[in-house]
Parts: C-alpha cells; sequence; structure tokens
C-alpha cells in the first residue's frame, strides 16, 4: 500500500488500483457500446469512430467523472454514460484538431492522427458522429429525469460554442496575434477546463448538486494547470515522449503560456495553479484520490 502526503497528513491509498478501478468500469462499459454499434451503419465510419477513441489516452475526463461520483457516495454505474460520452467528444474534439485546417499534425498519441490513416473527410466525420454519438448514448442509457438532463445540458454547454469550440476559436484567432495574459487566459478556460469542469459538475448533479461551486473553481484552476503543462512538454517533450510533434507551438506562433511568461514563468503559474485547485478541494470529504490524480497532471511527462 502506497502512502501520500495530502493537506500536511500522510494518508495510505493505492492510487493506481483505484484508477485502475474506474478505467475497467469505464473500458467494460465501452467494449459493450462499441460491440453493439448499428449493424446497418458502414463499418469504415465505425471503424473510424473506434480508432479515434481507442488511441491510447488516460482517459482522464470519464475517470475524473467517475471518481468525483465515487468521492460525493452516488451511485458511479449511473454515471457511465456521461463518461463515456465525455470521451467521445474529447476524442471528437482532438480528431478535428488534428486536421490541416487546424493544428495540423500528423500524430496523436505516438500513432497516426486519425485523417492521417483514413483521410480527411473521414476524420471530419467521425469526429461529427462521436459528437452525435455522446448525446445518444446519454438518452439511451440515462433515466429520463431532472438531474440527467441538467447533466447533459452541462456536457452540450461545455462542450460547445461557449465552451471548448469558442476556445478553439479563439486559439485560431489569436495565432500570430500579440495578444495578452487575458486573451492567453480565455482560451485555456473555454479550450482546456471547460472540457474538465464538465465531469465534475456532471458528477456534482448526479449527486444534487454537492459541492458545485468548489468543483467548477477546481475544474478551472485544474484546466488551467493541464494545458500550461501542454505547453511546457511541447517545448521540453519529443515525439516518442508526448507522442505528437513537439515545437509546433512556437513554429505556428500560437498564444502559449510559455510565449507570454516564458518557461521558467509557466512552470511557476502550473504550480500556482496547482496549489488554487488543491486549495478548492479542501473542505470535500474523501478527496485524496483526487487530490493526487491533480499531482499526477500537473507532474506529467507525456
Amino acid at each position: 500500500m502506497q502512502s501520500y502526503v495530502l493537506n500536511g497528513e500522510r494518508v495510505a491509498m493505492d492510487y493506481d488500483a483505484q484508477y485502475g478501478k474506474y478505467l475497467k468500469l469505464f473500458e467494460e462499459e465501452l467494449n459493450q457500446v462499441f460491440s453493439s454499434l448499428n449493424k446497418d451503419a458502414p463499418q469504415l465510419i465505425k471503424d473510424v469512430m473506434i480508432y479515434a477513441v481507442n488511441g491510447g489516452g488516460k482517459r482522464i475526463r470519464p475517470v475524473l467523472c467517475l471518481a468525483t461520483v465515487d468521492m460525493l457516495k452516488g451511485d458511479v454505474k449511473s454515471a457511465l454514460p456521461f463518461a463515456l460520452a465525455l470521451e467521445f467528444i474529447h476524442s471528437y474534439s482532438l480528431v478535428h484538431d488534428d486536421l490541416p485546417a487546424m493544428d495540423n499534425d500528423d500524430f496523436r498519441r505516438g500513432k497516426f492522427s486519425t485523417h492521417k490513416k483514413f483521410g480527411e473527410a473521414f476524420g471530419i466525420l467521425a469526429g461529427d458522429a462521436l459528437l452525435n454519438f455522446a448525446f445518444e448514448i446519454c438518452l439511451s442509457y440515462s433515466e429520463p429525469n431532472e438531474k440527467n438532463w441538467h447533466a447533459m445540458k452541462i456536457l452540450a454547454e461545455y462542450a460547445g460554442y461557449s465552451g471548448m469550440i469558442a476556445g478553439q476559436a479563439l486559439d485560431l484567432l489569436f495565432q500570430g496575434s500579440n495578444a495578452d495574459e487575458k486573451a492567453l487566459y480565455s482560451v485555456y478556460y473555454n479550450k482546456t477546463s471547460k472540457l474538465l469542469m464538465a465531469p465534475l459538475l456532471i458528477a456534482s448533479v448526479l449527486c444534487g448538486g454537492k459541492y458545485f461551486e468548489e468543483l467548477k473553481n477546481f475544474g478551472y484552476n485544474l484546466g488551467i494547470m493541464f494545458q500550461i503543462t501542454d505547453d511546457i512538454l511541447d517545448v521540453e517533450g519529443s515525439l516518442s515522449s508526448i507522442g505528437k510533434t513537439p515545437n509546433k507551438d512556437e513554429k505556428e506562433d500560437k498564444l502559449t503560456s510559455v510565449k507570454i511568461f516564458g518557461i521558467k514563468g509557466a512552470k511557476l503559474k502550473a504550480k500556482e495553479h496547482y496549489k488554487k485547485a488543491t486549495d478548492a478541494l479542501e473542505n470535500i470529504p474523501n478527496n485524496t484520490f483526487i487530490l493526487k490524480l491533480t499531482e499526477k497532471i500537473c507532474a506529467r511527462k507525456s
């Protein structure tokens, strides 16, 4: 049994086993859903969807959703449709991000990006399919009640034109500009924080709205920290370690934390948001696993 110092106290927890528990629940449900895809749909589009989702990611968003429901003493299995939907939306966003019209990357998670494997047209279609499939899953497998409708609304809003897509739009609009720190945070809040806040707020809603504001604050800072860490890895990482082309941000003159603060300043900012994120969880019971997950995200090398 491993032990960690959290909030100044040493606690015992097998973090890897706990992560594995949530991951197993998610993967079993995902395999079941993929094995029952509509037989009348073209096989190729189903293959592309599966390739995009089964790309070797860490499943941070679904794990975060399930772990938060567990922390709040809710029914973890009832959150599985939303965990699936979150990963489908995240995967679609990566497929579209990699397209030549967006970030134009040939690699994702150490293998060919979806459009390089199957062509641009099927990359676009697979992304569209996964976005629609996310809500089909929620509507098909969730009870028709107020909590689930509210959770779906959060998912749609935080992934939509005023959420993640807003962040992607701002990312493109500020490319090559002399935008400032305020602009940087508007990109990161929407592009990255929103889709990390969504699993937390969905979990809160499914558990009767417990600690909604605290989790919102936590998710905001977790997302900013995550994206700053991503910027640092783009500079210090390699294709083998980060699974995508390094040093692309500077080449494409992207607005990043490294551009605004420098590499040392970006690292300080990441630590600042790590502290704010963990502070936001301070008064929530049973927070050990999510605190450790936050630490792992802050220290990630891939």
